[in-house]
């Protein structure tokens, strides 16, 4: 089930016996932790209830067994209890490659995942069991290591998949605590925060949080406001320029290497991240693709996830830039690279020239 169903369920029928969660991300975990706890100590309970009432092991250091005894006994201090069991996936065997331990290490899962089936059976009053399986994701190598570790718990009926949020989900996200905490965002601003944070969930309420002590609900947060407190987001900076460059706005994009001079930033790295813009223009145009949907659907399929206000500035890019100039852009970029690494160069200078070069009418 998704984190909303979960929470949808944990409301209308109050909380199983056992949960098992799967996948990475934090900000629906913790929404779904806080949710069941409430829901099985009670909202209300005294800091020193949900103490008591709250126990958490690691299967990297305590077996299973142990914790199913631990969920076997009787509390003196409450009748309601979250026993929270992280590190999920250490119950299975690291490796295999001595073919003389395979069979005990097989044994070994069988009897782990038959006493947890036993425990099911007849579990204890008033104790919600949550196996907590965080440390794989969805996709690639990961998916098979998820999937071995849901086939050991399968007994559990209850399983919450915790995927990372689309860019679509991250930007609603973004928008809806922005509101809550009274935050002026606008657009521009909100996409570099999104760009500085990866999309991340947590990383956005927590950044958000950060804009709101820091800025306040008066005035409108600024993009130096994220630059300042975001951690990353230096490159935001860098793709202010590469938007600039994209539209073809010679005045914009000087402006900008201005702001980079002063603070102090590394050129070779600007120019990395302009050099894959003008890449993906030249691509995008080969593939004659034409909005920024299409942009983004097509570098998604190949594995190299966008956002959609990246989408937008290839977009941009590819409309200022017929795929004659877009080639010599990239030539241009890789000869201001290889300047900027010669022997004592004026780094503005060598930038100044190519952000000339590229915005020649």
């Amino acid at each position: 089930m998704t984190p909303e169903q979960f929470l949808a369920s944990l409301q209308k029928n109050g909380p199983a016996s056992a949960y098992l969660f799967l996948g990475p991300e934090a900000y629906q975990r913790e929404r779904c932790r806080r949710a069941l706890v409430d829901a099985v100590l009670g909202a209300s309970a005294s800091s020193e209830e949900r103490e008591s009432g709250f126990t958490r092991h690691n299967l990297d250091q305590t077996p299973l067994a142990t914790v199913l005894d631990d969920a076997c006994s009787m509390s003196l201090f409450t009748s309601k209890r979250v026993i929270w069991v992280g590190e999920a996936e250490a119950v299975l065997p690291r490796g295999r490659a001595a073919a003389s331990s395979s069979m005990e290490e097989e044994t070994g899962e069988e009897n782990a995942a038959a006493a947890l089936a036993v425990y099911l059976g007849e579990p204890t009053p008033g104790t919600v069991l949550v196996i907590d399986a965080s440390r794989y994701g969805f996709e690639g190598d990961d998916k098979t290591k998820l999937e071995r570790v849901q086939k050991f718990f399968a007994s559990i009926p209850a399983q919450v998949e915790f995927k990372p949020f689309s860019p679509e989900a991250a930007r609603s996200l973004a928008q809806g605590l922005a509101r809550q905490s009274g935050l002026k965002l606008g657009l521009a601003e909100l996409a570099l925060l999104l760009e500085a944070t990866g999309g991340d969930a947590a990383r956005i309420e927590v950044e958000i949080e950060k804009l709101r002590l820091y800025v306040g609900t008066e005035r409108k947060v600024a993009a130096g406001d994220i630059a300042v407190l975001v951690p990353n987001a230096e490159s935001t900076t860098i793709f202010a320029m590469v938007a600039a460059l994209g539209r073809g706005d010679r005045s914009r994009a000087l402006e900008t290497l201005e702001m980079l001079t002063r603070e102090g930033e590394y050129m070779p790295l600007a120019l990395t991240f302009l050099a894959t813009q003008f890449r993906m223009a030249l691509a995008a145009r080969e593939a004659g693709l034409r909005s920024a949907g299409q942009i983004q659907a097509h570098f998604n399929k190949l594995g190299a996830r966008i956002w959609p206000e990246r989408a937008r500035q290839i977009e941009q890019t590819v409309r200022a830039f017929p795929k004659q100039r877009l080639e010599q852009a990239v030539v241009r970029l890789f000869e201001a690279d290889r300047s900027l690494r010669d022997a004592r160069p004026d780094d503005r200078i060598v930038v100044e020239e190519m952000i000339l070069a590229l915005t020649a009418p």
